[in-house]
């Protein structure tokens, strides 16, 4: 996964395809509608003016369609930095965001602000496995005498067994025969990373995701593990390697902990839809123009908000260091003790 995703030259996220919008493979909140980044924007300038200042850093930006929302709400004076691997997107976002935005080549010391995270985590290398005649056994890769790739059962290395072994204690029951799932072992060390990196400010992660007992429920015995290719979903990552994206859900009871491990304080967990509510997005669209406009702005944000469309199956989780008063995205709702 991270040779498909990050190779450089061949990997997904390193090639020169176009990956967002109607003409790429997905489409991410940001560009389905600026709501999203005027909603963001007002909860990182209650975040910055309770720090006394700092800056916004976004992870992973995209097109900078984000960016591009979340400054047009904000206005001048707020300075936005973005940390973003992947060449292509780097240059994409430059041109439309010019000397908007800072670009950064690595997480900075001492970052005092706001760090975004959205549909990031999702994106992180995870090991597949699963469980034939009674064992443990991991999914990994092999090439058949044509040289054509293909799945193998393996035995696991030590530390995803320990990982699942970690799970089943918490599960309660060892997995059933057939069950298959992936774990992502640098998840925890990704949001210790931030922590380090964090003096003082919040972190939000936004992604499609569970907590974990949801996440290893009964009822998802094939895991979450999807390849997206021109806005088509299915599971076989060998069709287009290098061409599609791969991606599995985001532990949430995973990133919490870490966070709270490396010395931060969680601020909530909710939906995407209780987030946006919870940031003024019912006001925007009061506010919205008549006529074609504001209808296509309502139909935007019946994407961002229902239920059977990103509204719960994203969600939000913020950690802080040093923050103060509480965050108005997870005062309609938190589900923090579902984590």
């Amino acid at each position: 996964m991270e040779a498909a995703l990050y190779a450089p030259g061949l990997g997904y996220y390193s090639g020169g395809a176009a990956k967002l919008g109607p003409a790429g493979d997905f489409v991410t909140a940001p560009e389905l509608s600026p709501l999203f980044g005027r909603c963001l924007a007002r909860q990182a300038l209650a975040a910055l003016e309770a720090l006394g200042g700092g800056a916004v850093l976004e992870l992973g930006g995209g097109s900078g369609a984000l960016a591009e929302a979340a400054l047009a709400e904000a206005g001048a004076g707020l300075r936005w930095l973005m940390l973003e691997p992947s060449p292509e997107l780097r240059q994409r976002q430059q041109q439309r965001l010019g000397n908007r935005v800072e670009w950064l080549d690595s997480l900075p010391a001492g970052f005092r602000g706001v760090v975004l995270a959205n549909e990031v985590a999702d994106a992180l290398p995870v090991e597949r496995f699963t469980i034939a005649d009674s064992e443990l056994r991991q999914l990994g890769v092999r090439f058949d005498t044509a040289g054509a790739p293909g799945w193998a059962l393996l035995d696991p290395p030590p530390e995803l067994a320990a990982a699942v072994q970690a799970l089943e204690r918490e599960r309660g029951a060892p997995f059933p025969e057939g069950y298959t799932s992936e774990h992502s072992p640098l998840l925890g060390p990704w949001v210790r990373s931030l922590a380090e990196s964090l003096a003082a400010g919040l972190v939000l992660v936004i992604d499609y995701g569970l907590p974990r007992r949801e996440l290893y429920a009964p009822e998802r015995s094939m895991g979450t593990f999807m390849c997206h290719y021109r806005h088509r979903a299915h599971d076989d990552p060998f069709r287009w390697p290098g061409l599609q994206d791969l991606t599995a859900w985001v532990d949430f009871t995973t990133v919490a902990a870490a966070g709270v491990a490396a010395g931060l304080t969680l601020e909530g967990f909710t939906t995407q839809a209780a987030f946006l509510a919870g940031n003024g997005l019912e006001e925007m669209l009061a506010a919205a123009p008549g006529g074609t406009a504001g209808i296509m702005q309502a139909q935007q944000a019946r994407q961002l908000l229902l239920p059977g469309e990103m509204g719960e199956r994203f969600r939000v989780l913020g950690l802080s260091r040093g923050l103060g008063p509480a965050l108005a995205g997870f005062g309609l709702l938190d589900l923090a003790n579902r984590l």
